[in-house]
């Protein structure tokens, strides 16, 4: 027992450097302009639609064009990652993301605006990998649910501010001065990478390694972040439609309550990151989807309100629990493959999320039927219960029950980028399997 101690004590005991916590800083602030990106131009489409004449299926294209540009980025943007640094391809992609959003500030049309979010889709491919690999890349292993839960808890701000900033420019300014606040925003997440993340970090770890991304754990990982893009996406829209079209609420008090289940997404990611430093990543999954899955049962059952103080009070635990699920499943993935490979790994998490993203919202539509009633608002949360419950709480027992910490001593004498590589050579770990995300598959054989 006292060995076990000492062992869990290890973890965080080990010190950071202040660089890692500055490189933490300048990706998570590249992350956040993507996740403001997709707020801030969903509140302005409507507006740029009527100025150039786009009627809404052609809106739906330019919103789903970014999308699909990006998802099919993010592999070759992450194997960048792995082959020439997250420095480098973060700052190429936020030149191209910054370019594009120019293109679109200046749009005549239609064409050139859909044109214009193609290209912004590209660059956010690029650095969505980069982002996340850069994030952690100067934490070791033990310390990495902390980093990703301050990541996560960075995208979800962004996420509370860009419907804010979004409608303000779009009612003050015009809906260009959206696409117009994206360039300052790329070009200062740029420079921050630019300057903390010094030159070659990632590159000098690449010659040790031939990564093959194949993990158990990574598929464990990837589904759950499926799952959970799945349910939040689709409770969300699913509420969204129900207090604006059947309760008669306005776009901003329907939005004003979703904030407060969003703020608590972020205030829980950094508490599941610290709790997957000290117990592993199991616990705080299986807590997430259980106290969401929960609340929505709750929601679903038949006569239970829909608007007012208690619905509210049940959305609470919602988004308590979806916050808990972020930081600890890409603590998964990126802990059951070599650093030399976080680039890859990243992509294959965003893409699964991307992925959930568009199956929660079509399973939405479908579950709603084209009408907006009380009892098909009930069903579509009773089926996020299920996936919760009988999917998600499963799926989390391919995570990690405990936390994997080398040999005495060996933490100690190698700098913190390169601990958890060293250690996996060191003991001979085989990379074998199956993961099918993205066209990749695997399992690992894990001797820890």
């Amino acid at each position: 027992m006292r060995a076990r101690a000492r062992r869990r004590s290890s973890g965080s005991a080990i010190r950071v450097s202040r660089s890692a916590w500055l490189r933490l800083a300048a990706f998570t602030g590249a992350a956040a302009v993507l996740q403001m990106d997709g707020t801030l131009i969903t509140v302005a489409l409507p507006s740029a639609g009527r100025a150039l004449g786009m009627n809404s299926h052609f809106q739906g294209l330019v919103l789903g064009a970014y999308f699909v540009v990006y998802a099919l980025t993010l592999w070759p943007g992450g194997t960048l990652v792995d082959s020439a640094g997250s420095r480098r391809v973060a700052l190429s992609g936020l030149f191209v993301f910054g370019a594009g959003a120019c293109a679109g500030a200046l749009a005549g049309d239609p064409g050139m605006l859909l044109l214009s979010r193609i290209v912004q889709g590209a660059g956010a491919g690029l650095v969505s990998p980069a982002a996340l690999a850069g994030a952690v890349s100067g934490f070791p292993a033990e310390r990495r649910g902390t980093a990703l839960g301050i990541w996560s808890a960075g995208s979800g701000m962004a996420n509370l501010i860009g419907p804010l900033l979004g409608g303000g420019l779009t009612v003050l300014i015009g809906w260009r001065a959206v696409w117009w606040a994206l360039v300052p925003l790329a070009v200062l997440s740029a420079t921050a990478v630019y300057r903390l993340m010094p030159a070659g970090v990632h590159q000098q770890r690449l010659k040790t390694a031939d990564v093959r991304l194949r993990s158990r754990v990574l598929a464990a990982a990837t589904l759950v972040a499926t799952l959970t893009f799945v349910v939040m996406i689709g409770a969300f829209f699913v509420a969204e439609q129900y207090l604006q079209v059947a309760a008669g609420y306005s776009a901003l008090g329907a939005a004003a309550a979703l904030i407060v289940v969003a703020l608590l997404v972020a205030l829980a990611a950094p508490l599941s990151g610290r709790l997957a430093d000290a117990r592993g990543e199991r616990l705080p999954v299986v807590l997430g989807f259980g106290c969401a899955g929960l609340a929505l049962l709750v929601l679903g059952i038949p006569g239970v309100p829909l608007d007012g103080l208690v619905s509210l009070a049940l959305l609470l635990p919602v988004g308590f629990g979806l916050g808990l699920l972020f930081a600890p499943t890409s603590r998964a993935a990126l802990n059951s493959i070599p650093i030399t490979a976080h680039g890859r790994v990243s992509a294959v998490l965003s893409a699964g999320r991307l992925i959930g993203a568009a199956i929660g919202a079509g399973l939405a539509g479908l579950t709603l039927d084209g009408v907006v009633t009380a009892t098909n608002v009930h069903h579509a949360l009773l089926a996020a219960a299920a996936l919760c419950l009988l999917v998600g709480i499963p799926a989390a027992a391919g995570l990690s029950a405990r936390i994997h910490i080398p040999e005495p001593g060996l933490m100690e004498r190698l700098p913190a980028g390169d601990q958890l590589d060293r250690v996996w050579q060191r003991r001979g770990d085989r990379l074998t399997g199956l993961v099918d995300a993205v066209g990749v598959a695997g399992e690992v054989d894990d001797q820890a």
